[in-house]
């Protein structure tokens, strides 16, 4: 043992054992081949810098096969080098074949830029979801419906690529639905998975649009499997739902006159019985409440004709009959003509116009 190590340290310290050194450096396609062979492994990480690495290393290879063939007359240093540029070659051409399978159409890598790369999606995971929808982009053409109400089955979940749709019920509009936007989120999350549904809503096509759609089952398959994007769909239908409520509150700002919240309890549903049922009496009534009496002889037959107090019936459902009054005078009421929504009104107007700022908790009441 001891000698083996005092040789191996001669060998070390003494130099080579050489005959003699050659006077005269190696031909260009040597030191070439190392300049390459240098500048590939100065690659970086990830599938460019794999490009950048095997390339540099196999053409690297190349000079050295050269050199080999043409200075050295080495059969080895041929064969050797030729293995390894080979090994370089099935390197690239497997890193070109990745690249050609993970391409996505234009559409679906439109869609990941937009909605998935804010939110730092992996693209494994987006390949999923993509693959669960079968990459079909569909169409509709001008005023082709997706959906009828109280016909078309909940059976799918579509998001809308390009285009506006229209959203109706019973012949009124409701809001639009833009690109990006899922197409039937509220029935989505407000159906549980073992039940089965029709649409409440009819969506019309305003202009030529394109959506991807996925199954039902196949999607609450993936859902139920894959944890993360389950987590991902909750937030992106969640916010979806939100701006449709918004949009929808817009709407009612732009009807009534007045800015509501749709936070405010028992408010929202108040208002959209209200705004079907109202008719022309209750806007005919509220015209003659705001016109002013031109003589005190004319006057007399109005509260006559139109005050409740006055007839039994009335006074006995609501007795503090002159408040109401008052308060169905004012302009921002106008089409309002039940009573639940007119006492509803009286709440929201002594909130908001009170000289001291409530604030509405969660919990249901009303603190300073």
């Amino acid at each position: 043992m001891s000698a083996n190590s005092s040789t191996l340290g001669q060998r070390l310290w003494q130099g080579p054992v050489c005959a003699g050194w050659k006077q005269d450096m190696e031909g260009a396609l040597y030191h070439l081949a190392n300049c390459v062979l240098l500048l590939g492994f100065m690659g970086g990480s990830g599938v460019y810098g794999c490009f950048y690495l095997f390339g540099f290393l196999g053409t690297g290879y190349v000079c050295y096969v050269l050199w080999g063939w043409f200075n050295a007359c080495g059969l080895d240093i041929v064969i050797w080098n030729f293995l390894l540029a080979m090994a370089c070659l099935l390197q690239l051409a497997h890193l070109v074949y990745r690249l050609r399978k993970d391409t996505l159409p234009e559409e679906f890598d439109l869609l990941y830029k937009t909605l998935c790369v804010p939110l730092q999606v992996p693209m494994q995971a987006y390949k999923e979801i993509v693959r669960c929808c079968e990459e079909q982009v569909l169409t509709l053409a001008t005023e082709q419906t997706y959906a009828v109400e109280g016909e078309t089955p909940i059976n799918r979940l579509s998001l809308l690529l390009s285009g506006r749709v229209r959203v109706s019920q019973d012949g009124q509009f409701l809001h639009y639905i833009f690109p990006y936007q899922f197409m039937d989120s509220p029935e989505w999350e407000s159906l549980p998975p073992s039940e089965e549904g029709v649409f409440q809503v009819t969506l019309t096509a305003e202009t030529p649009c394109s959506y991807i759609s996925w199954p039902r089952k196949s999607l609450h398959l993936l859902l139920a499997k894959e944890r993360y994007i389950s987590r991902l769909f909750s937030v992106l239908l969640g916010y979806d739902i939100s701006e449709k409520l918004y949009a929808l509150n817009e709407k009612l700002f732009a009807k009534f006159g007045l800015c509501f919240d749709i936070r405010l309890p028992s408010l929202y549903h108040v208002l959209g019985s209200a705004a079907s049922d109202a008719g022309p009496e209750s806007e005919k009534e509220d015209e003659e409440v705001h016109e002013p009496a031109p003589a005190p002889p004319q006057a007399m037959p109005t509260p006559v004709q139109h005050m409740p107090p006055c007839s039994p019936l009335p006074a006995a459902t609501h007795p503090p009959a002159q408040p109401s009054r008052a308060r169905m005078s004012r302009p921002d009421s106008d089409g309002l003509g039940e009573d639940s929504t007119s006492l509803v009104l009286e709440d929201f107007e002594e909130v908001s116009g009170s000289e001291s700022f409530m604030d509405y908790r969660s919990d249901g009441e009303y603190m300073r």
